[in-house]
C-alpha cells in the first residue's frame, strides 16, 4: 500500500518565464508570447516532478499570477486599495477590493489541469483557492446594489464550479488552499471569523458527494512568502479542532517548520475525523537547507505514533512560490526537497511495513 505523498502547489519559475513576466508587465512583450513561455515552464515541472518519482504531480502554477488571484486577473470593478497581509519580515500583500457586481471567475482552474494532463498520464492534482479568502474582497462598508449576501452567493456557486470541473477533467484530488484560516486567528483571536470561514467553505463542499469528498482536500499553512510568514506565531490547538470540522476527505498540514511537531501530532491525532486522510508537511520550503530522506523518514515516524499509518500521508509544508514573484527558493532546490520527501516517504513506509 505505501504512504501516499503528495506536493501542495507552487514550484519556483524558470529564470526566463520570471524575466518575459517582468517584460510583459512593462508593455514589452506580448500575451502570446508569454503564454508559450509558461506553457514551456509547465512542461519542465511535469517532467521534472516525474524524474523526482513523485507518484502525483502537479503543474507547479507556472500560469498563474498567485494561488490566489488567478480567478480575479482581469476582473473588472476590482480596485488595489484591498486587505493588506502583513508578514512577519515586514513585507505585506495587498488583495484587491471589489467595487460592483456581479462576481464571476474569469479563469476556473480546470484551464491549468487540463494543460498539465496533455503532458503526463501520472495523477495530476489541482490547486484551487479557497472561497474563504476570496470572500476578502468584498470591502465592509459594502457595494451599492450589490448586497454581500448576494456576493457571497455567487462565490460559492463559483467555487463549486471551479472544484467541480477539476474532478469532471480527471484531477486525481482538488486542492482549496486555506492559509487565511491561521491567520484569521491573529485578525480576530475570538475566532468568529474563523467560524465565518468553515461555515462559507462548507457551503460549497456540502455541494459534493460523499465519494466526491474523497477526491478534495484542504491545505493548511502560516503562509509561506519570501522566506517569511504571516502566523507561524498562532497557535495550531486553536485552528485545528474547527479545520477538521471542513466536510473535506483529504487536510495538508504545515508541520516541518513547526517548533513543537509533537504537540501538534497529539492535536491532530485526536481530533482528525475518522473517515479522513492527513498528509503532514515534512519539508519546510522556506528552509534554504535540504532535507535528506533520513530526516523526513523521521518525521514519518514520529507522525505515525500519533496517527494510524493507514491515515497517513506527507507533502510539503506549503507551496515553494505561491506568488510569481517570489524567487527566494530556487527551482533546484525546490526539486531536492521533493526528492528527499518521496524518497524519505518510502523508507518510512517500509519501516511501518505499510
Amino acid at each position: 500500500m505505501g504512504i501516499p505523498t503528495e506536493p501542495i502547489g507552487s514550484i519556483p519559475r524558470p529564470p526566463a518565464l520570471l524575466a518575459l513576466l517582468a517584460d510583459h508587465a512593462a508593455g514589452k512583450a506580448g500575451a502570446d508570447e508569454l503564454a508559450a513561455a509558461q506553457a514551456e515552464a509547465v512542461a519542465d515541472t511535469i517532467t521534472r516532478l516525474e524524474a523526482t518519482g513523485s507518484p502525483v504531480l502537479v503543474d507547479g502554477e507556472q500560469s498563474k499570477p498567485s494561488f490566489a488571484t488567478y480567478p480575479i486577473a482581469g476582473l473588472a470593478g476590482l480596485a488595489p486599495d484591498g486587505a493588506v497581509i502583513p508578514f512577519a519580515d515586514g513585507h505585506t500583500r495587498q488583495l484587491p477590493r471589489l467595487t460592483s457586481g456581479p462576481f464571476r471567475y474569469q479563469v476556473h482552474a480546470e484551464t491549468y489541469l487540463r494543460a498539465a494532463r496533455e503532458h503526463t498520464g501520472a495523477p495530476v492534482k489541482q490547486a484551487v483557492i479557497a472561497p474563504s479568502a476570496l470572500s476578502l474582497l468584498y470591502p465592509a462598508d459594502g457595494i451599492d446594489d450589490y448586497p454581500r449576501k448576494a456576493f457571497l452567493d455567487d462565490l460559492v456557486a463559483e467555487a463549486e464550479a471551479d472544484i467541480r470541473g477539476c474532478l469532471d477533467a480527471g484531477a486525481h484530488v482538488v486542492q482549496l488552499d486555506f492559509t487565511e484560516g491561521r491567520l484569521s486567528l491573529k485578525l480576530d483571536p475570538s475566532g468568529g471569523l474563523l467560524d465565518d470561514f468553515i461555515a462559507l467553505n462548507n457551503q460549497v463542499l456540502e455541494r459534493f458527494s460523499e465519494r466526491e469528498r474523497a477526491r478534495i482536500g484542504v491545505h493548511t499553512c502560516p503562509g509561506g512568502d519570501q522566506d517569511s510568514t504571516h502566523s507561524l506565531d498562532v497557535d495550531y490547538a486553536a485552528l485545528l479542532p474547527k479545520l477538521f470540522g471542513l466536510r473535506a476527505g483529504n487536510f495538508y498540514i504545515q508541520l516541518a517548520s513547526e517548533p513543537e511537531p509533537g504537540r501538534v501530532l497529539d492535536v491532530i491525532g485526536t481530533h482528525l475525523p475518522a473517515d479522513a486522510r492527513v498528509f503532514i508537511g515534512v519539508t519546510d520550503p522556506i528552509d534554504p537547507r535540504v532535507e535528506t530522506p533520513e530526516q523526513v523518514r523521521d518525521r514519518v515516524l514520529e507522525a505515525a505514533r500519533h496517527i494510524p499509518a493507514e491515515r497517513l500521508g506527507t507533502c510539503d509544508d506549503c507551496g515553494f512560490s505561491p506568488f510569481a514573484d517570489d524567487t527566494s527558493t530556487s527551482r533546484d532546490t525546490a526539486f531536492a526537497k521533493i526528492t528527499s520527501r518521496v524518497r524519505g516517504t518510502a523508507l518510512a513506509a517500509e519501516s511501518l511495513g505499510v
